[in-house]
C-alpha cells in the first residue's frame, strides 16, 4: 500500500488537527503497533512512552479512538471479554504511523539544523 503526503494531510484533517492532538494520535498508534490493547493499557503505554509528557483521560482517549476508527486507522479487536474493548491498528494505521514517523524525523533534522545555527 502506498500513501501520499496528500493522504496524510487528509487524515490529519479527519482525525485531529491540533498539535497536542497529533502527539496523542501518534502515541496511540505507537502503543497499538504490534499489539492489541484495551483502553487503560493504551493510556499506560502512552504515559510510559512519553515519560508522562502526553496525558489523556478516558474521554480524550476514546474520542481519539473513535475518530481513528472512522478514519480507518484503528479497528476494534478481541471482544471475548465484554468488560474490555480491545483495539488494534489496521494496515492503513500502520502505514500512517510509518509515514508520520518519517515526517517527524525530517522535521527534527530541519529543526536541529535551524536551531543549531541560531
Amino acid at each position: 500500500m502506498t500513501i501520499s503526503v496528500t493522504d496524510i494531510s487528509w487524515l490529519h484533517e479527519q482525525v485531529d488537527t491540533a498539535p497536542a492532538a497529533n502527539a496523542r494520535r501518534v502515541h496511540i498508534l505507537l502503543a497499538l503497533f504490534g499489539k492489541e490493547r484495551h483502553g487503560y493499557d493504551i493510556m499506560q503505554q502512552v504515559k510510559a512512552d512519553s515519560a508522562d509528557a502526553v496525558k489523556m483521560g478516558p474521554g480524550t482517549l476514546y474520542g481519539s479512538l473513535d475518530r481513528m476508527i472512522e478514519a480507518g486507522l484503528v479497528t476494534r479487536g478481541n471482544t471475548q471479554d465484554p468488560r474490555r474493548i480491545y483495539y488494534r491498528l489496521t494496515a492503513l494505521g500502520q502505514t500512517t504511523l510509518r509515514a508520520e514517523t518519517e515526517r517527524l524525523s525530517r522535521v527534527a533534522v530541519v529543526a536541529r539544523r535551524q536551531l543549531g545555527s541560531a
